[in-house]
């Protein structure tokens, strides 16, 4: 019996005999696939994108302030820049750190806020060894060999927290633009496995900054807690709201002083002008006399408010009405002018000899 063929095989068939046998092939185009982070849903982002952005512009400032002061201090080329700020749970930041690891705990005091969670700050061993060994006298170029077993001596933990104190300036003065920060505990802490004051499941803010002194590489990471960032982030937004409404209340007001300004009256005197009479032709005086003021007919008179005058003008009338024709605007106050001219009577002029 002849095997029947299904509806899909005849348009297989079909398909092959249009291209000549050829089979199609994908062509590559050679771009690899994006790989896409899994996003966990049982445990969601609680740092928004624009606190992350945020973060990120700090951290820029941190690391220019940062190069600058390590170069005078370690007296050679440093260099600082941000690779990433992502949003993590602290017991990835920990479970990364080995035994022989260790980082200093900074408690930060902000205005009108309780005790929070400190801020961890760690650098790895090769940057951190060839900065001490910078501060000792040496060339900081003898860190190659050294692993990650490798334990601080008293010595040099010394110089660790020396060295981590100069970080530690570096995270206030990168804030200051934003939030006064005040440092109360800073303590090196040499069991990353025994640290306690931030729960394995706290959501944190990690900040990864690559180091480069001389020809040794290595990373610093600083670790906020949310709870800590919260508080802060609420203190900047406060302090911006602020800024926003003084500013408003500014520009309403000075429209307001401005408004009741324009709508007062003010008297204008029209000076037609002046004449100096002795007091016998005063006392003589009598309706109908002439009194001359030294101005021909069509001549300028001068416009007084608040007994100062502000512009020029013509007597005419207007409607049957006497009125003045404005002509010009004094640009300086009688004052101003006065005050001019007796700092030019006050000059001495020496003859040349």
């Amino acid at each position: 019996m002849a095997e029947v063929l299904s509806q899909s095989q005849i348009d297989a068939l079909m398909k092959e005999m249009r291209s000549g046998g050829k089979t199609e092939k994908k062509e590559d185009s050679g771009k690899e696939e994006k790989k896409y982070r899994k996003y966990d849903f049982y445990s969601p982002k609680k740092i928004t994108k624009d606190k992350i952005k945020l973060l990120k512009g700090i951290y820029d400032n941190y690391s220019r302030i940062a190069s600058s002061r390590l170069n005078g201090i370690l007296r050679i080329n440093c260099e600082l820049e941000v690779l990433a700020v992502e949003e993590q749970r602290f017991y990835e930041f920990s479970n990364a750190l080995s035994e022989n690891d260790i980082f200093i705990t900074q408690s930060l005091k902000l205005p009108g806020v309780s005790k929070k969670p400190p801020v961890l700050v760690h650098i790895s061993q090769a940057p951190m060894l060839s900065m001490i060994d910078r501060l000792l006298g040496g060339d900081g170029s003898d860190v190659e060999g050294v692993d990650s077993s490798y334990s601080y001596t008293d010595i040099e933990l010394s110089l660790y927290q020396k060295i981590m104190g100069y970080f530690l300036d570096f995270t206030l003065d990168a804030w200051s633009s934003y939030v006064h920060l005040e440092t109360e505990n800073v303590a090196l802490e040499e069991n990353p496995s025994l640290f306690q004051e931030i729960s394995l499941d706290e959501t944190i803010a990690i900040i990864i900054l690559n180091i480069v002194t001389g020809s040794t590489e290595g990373k610093i990471t600083v670790c906020f807690p949310r709870m800590l960032l919260s508080e802060m982030f609420a203190i900047i937004d406060s302090s911006k709201h602020r800024a926003d409404i003084n500013e408003v209340d500014e520009i309403d007001s000075r429209n307001t002083i401005l408004s009741k300004i324009t709508r007062s009256s003010l008297t204008v005197h029209a000076s037609l002008g002046k004449s100096e009479v002795s007091v016998q032709d005063i006392r003589d005086l009598r309706p109908g006399d002439v009194i001359d003021l030294g101005k021909q007919n069509g001549s300028e008179i001068e416009l007084l408010i608040g007994g100062k005058q502000w512009f020029s003008g013509t007597l005419g009338t207007f409607k049957k009405n006497s009125a003045v024709l404005v002509s010009g605007r004094m640009d300086k106050e009688p004052d101003e002018e006065s005050a001019e001219e007796k700092e030019k009577e006050d000059i001495v002029s020496v003859p040349a000899e």
